[in-house]
């Protein structure tokens, strides 16, 4: 019989498999980002078509196969469920997960990844945080979280407040990172570096993206 495993993480994206079955990608504090497959997760009133919505975080019980996992069960402690009605949030979160599964790999360690993107997403749906800010933040973290911050540009002048932001993105555990507002002078260089970084290590192109930009 195969053993049963139970990850915590969070689906990056969903895919339709034969008439009801569905592909899902997560990532996941123990192994990385992994993929599985639900038997049945389309049918009508299935318990399965909520648990492997992009966005679900929580405990997946898993079977693992020859090239992938089966999804059995799930424990999932956010939906979310705010981003329905939120379409520009929904579009954001999508970016973030589109980065994160850009990022990410299986069997790596990716449990400071798991966490940017966890409290990312429950950024986006608090009212009292710009989600330019966030977006902002998330691009800049992630780069330094894998690795690959370059530091400031030294072609460009930035005001302090923005040096300052800088300094607590770069330095501030996962769990206090949006704890901070600016005005829209240090937001407008903020958004400027996340995309810097972000034309520079990323390359590849993101269509969630697009969908924002237009919006």
């Amino acid at each position: 019989m195969r053993e049963q495993v139970i990850a915590t993480g969070m689906v990056l994206s969903a895919t339709p498999v034969n008439d009801y079955d569905r592909r899902i990608v997560i990532l996941t504090k123990e192994f990385g980002k992994i993929t599985a497959f639900c038997r049945g997760a389309r049918r009508p009133n299935s318990k399965m078509l909520a648990v492997t919505n992009p966005f679900a975080f929580g405990s997946f019980k898993l079977y693992e196969g020859k090239n992938a996992y089966n999804l059995s069960d799930a424990d999932i402690s956010f939906y979310f469920e705010e981003l329905r009605t939120d379409y520009e949030g929904a579009y954001l979160g999508m970016y973030f997960l589109e980065y994160a599964s850009y990022y990410t790999r299986e069997n790596n360690d990716e449990i400071m990844m798991l966490k940017l993107l966890f409290q990312s997403v429950r950024a986006i749906i608090k009212p009292n945080i710009d989600n330019r800010l966030v977006r902002a933040v998330f691009e800049i973290k992630t780069i330094v979280v894998n690795g690959e911050y370059p530091g400031v540009p030294d072609n460009r002048t930035f005001l302090p407040a923005t040096h300052a932001a800088l300094d607590h993105i770069v330095r501030s555990d996962i769990e206090h990172l949006y704890t901070f507002a600016v005005n829209e002078e240090v937001l407008t260089e903020l958004l400027f570096l996340g995309e810097l970084y972000r034309k520079r290590f990323a390359d590849r192109h993101f269509k969630s993206l697009e969908i924002i930009d237009m919006v």
